[in-house]
């Protein structure tokens, strides 16, 4: 599990072709060979953002959007770690994302074990003032506020010398050591969730290869939300672009790592390994950068999706729709279990896995649920339905596939027919107010709320 890990910047997918100018095209080399062996998809989605609701849809195989915000996983919920732990599974989760062990979430619940990695993003870690100087990592528009969260940030992180005490490499070297120790148990289930690379982005240097080496202004490792354009100048942007892929292609590296150790430890010809990403992140692609409930494209939604079956069975590439509440029952079917997902809203896809048939759903559903914004897609169209009063918008994504050109006043048909292909229930937040009051940057709603400082 990566978090904010863009699709168009894992080089299997972008084949080469860089997302922006003067920003080289992102290098993934451990990705691209993992690949080769897997059945990877280029079209599976989140069922609604951001990051625990996503994971929500993971855990349990439920959807989340219409009814359900960020919130602790209930004494209720079923979730994976429940089900295979009762099938036989000793369970670990292992993790630097701390919205997990944020007070109540409950996310560990079933696990025999779980290992939190402290210091990501806003986590008050540590209390001490930063040894380095914040105005290195802001410009003149960093008011307080965002000033503060670079500071915490850097306070957490100012130990950092050498290439393994960055984050992504603490992850592996942790789920390395577990699964090394665990190796005699004849049933093993290992959730490992890697923060990286979500923002602040500061790559140890060997990977910092993507920015302009003549840059001369702040390292801005930490992007503020609103118009790019008025926070940042242009050779800003592109330096903060840049920061962003040398951090995948630092979790690239670390992945390498990690996947090199299951051949070592005679895992990976006898397990079934998936790989994916939370969500995507917005770069200044349309003018923003932050996960923000208007910015429902490409950049955000499409996320690299691997599974790799015993002994690289069936790899390939398929163009089959999915979304995260099918993960779980999916994989329940792989293990025999199909009997334990009656009651899920997801749905096994295993029939694409096998090479059975290459379609799984035609239309797709996203968003956030406290968002007055929805985004339906297929194959073809994705249509993005604004709160009343603001004017929607439709893309042809084999046409456009960055999402240009709003063509819905020529083909008015298509976005009605996505309109309509999920009646209004999945709508019914646009009703309550929230088109009026919605919080374009509401991931940092709940990234407060976990560090405590809300």
């Amino acid at each position: 599990m990566l978090d904010s890990f863009r699709q168009d910047h894992v080089s299997f997918y972008h084949r080469g072709n860089p997302v922006f100018a003067d920003v080289p095209a992102c290098q993934t080399p451990a990705l691209d060979a993992f690949a080769q062996e897997c059945i990877v998809f280029d079209n599976a989605y989140p069922e609604a953002l951001p990051t625990i609701p996503a994971r929500t849809q993971l855990f349990t195989g439920q959807r989340t959007l219409p009814y359900r915000p960020w919130q602790p996983l209930t004494q209720e919920d079923i979730s994976i770690a429940d089900i295979l732990r009762a099938e036989g599974y000793v369970c670990s989760l292992i993790t630097d994302c701390y919205h997990y062990r944020a007070p109540g979430m409950n996310f560990h619940r079933g696990f025999h074990a779980y290992r939190w990695l402290r210091g990501q993003e806003y986590d008050p870690w540590m209390s001490h003032p930063t040894k380095r100087n914040v105005d290195d990592y802001v410009n003149e528009n960093y008011d307080t506020v965002w000033r503060g969260r670079v500071a915490q940030f850097l306070a957490n992180t100012d130990n950092f010398t050498r290439e393994q005490d960055w984050f992504a490499a603490q992850v592996v070297d942790e789920a390395i050591e577990w699964l090394t120790r665990n190796r005699a148990h004849p049933r093993l289930f290992a959730w490992i969730d890697s923060f990286d690379p979500h923002e602040p982005w500061d790559p140890p240097s060997r990977f910092d290869t993507y920015t302009d080496p003549n840059y001369g202004g702040k390292r801005l490792i930490l992007p503020m939300g609103g118009q790019a354009e008025t926070w940042a100048t242009a050779d800003e942007i592109r330096h903060i672009q840049g920061l962003y892929a040398g951090e995948a292609a630092f979790v690239d590296h670390c992945l390498g790592r990690f996947l090199q150790a299951l051949k070592d430890l005679g895992y990976y010809d006898d397990s079934i390994i998936i790989l994916l990403a939370d969500h995507g992140h917005p770069l200044g692609d349309h003018g923003k950068f932050l996960k923000g409930t208007d910015r429902l494209y490409n950049e955000l939604l499409k996320v690299p999706f691997m599974v790799r079956l015993p002994g690289g069975e069936g790899a390939r590439r398929t163009q089959s729709i999915v979304q995260f509440h099918d993960v779980l029952p999916t994989l329940l079917d792989l293990l025999g279990m199909a009997r334990n997902t009656a009651s899920m809203h997801g749905k096994s896809f295993l029939p694409v896995l096998r090479g059975d048939q290459d379609t799984h759903r035609e239309t797709v559903i996203t968003g956030f649920h406290e968002g007055g914004e929805r985004c339906l897609r297929d194959m073809t169209w994705s249509y993005i339905q604004r709160p009343t009063g603001e004017p929607g918008e439709l893309y042809n994504l084999q046409e456009d596939p960055h999402e240009r050109n709003n063509v819905i006043e020529q083909y008015p048909e298509e976005a009605r027919r996505l309109s309509d292909a999920f009646g209004s229930y999945y709508h019914l937040q646009m009703g309550k107010g929230i088109s009026e009051t919605r919080v374009r940057g509401i991931q940092g709603k709940y990234e407060l709320g976990s560090s405590g400082i809300a």
